[in-house]
């Protein structure tokens, strides 16, 4: 087969039409690259504000999250301490009705039986002020004679 003659005038059309393609791509990065410029400060200015609002909304959706996080957490508090009182009085009537079947006194039982104690020995001391007469001291016996003894001698 043969090869095609291409014209001249045919490659000279081709270069022609590469070179423009080639010349309005360039223009076109030229282009790009002006309008970057031109836009660019404004573009991260609107960037730069909308990632402040997304920040400010976040900011508060995270203290609302805090917020009902802590109010979920003090009500959880709340409900532990009343069953932990509730479980606390349960132990300690069980406790006492334990201590009195093992016939143990109370602190409260043990400190009214120490009053009436105390009552009841003012009482006696009063009472023994009142009855007991003034105390003379007592009157010297006179010496007796010296004890004979009943002891022999004996001789041998």
């Amino acid at each position: 087969m043969a090869a095609k003659k291409v014209s001249r005038t045919n490659v000279k059309r081709i270069q022609n039409d590469v070179m423009e393609s080639a010349h309005k791509v360039w223009l076109a990065g030229l282009g790009a690259l002006a309008t970057g410029q031109e836009k660019g400060g404004e573009l991260f200015e609107e960037l730069v504000r909308k990632g402040a609002a997304l920040e400010s909304a976040g900011k508060e959706q995270v203290e609302k999250a805090r917020e009902t996080a802590l109010g979920t957490v003090t009500g959880v508090k709340a409900v532990a301490e009343s069953y932990w009182e509730t479980f606390e009085k349960k132990i300690d009537e069980r406790l006492t009705g334990v201590i009195h079947t093992l016939g143990v006194p109370t602190k409260d039982e043990i400190e009214a039986l120490t009053r009436k104690v105390e009552e009841l020995t003012r009482t006696i001391e009063k009472l023994q002020k009142k009855d007991t007469p003034a105390r003379k001291p007592a009157a010297k016996r006179p010496a007796t004679a010296t004890r004979k003894t009943g002891a022999k001698k004996t001789t041998k």
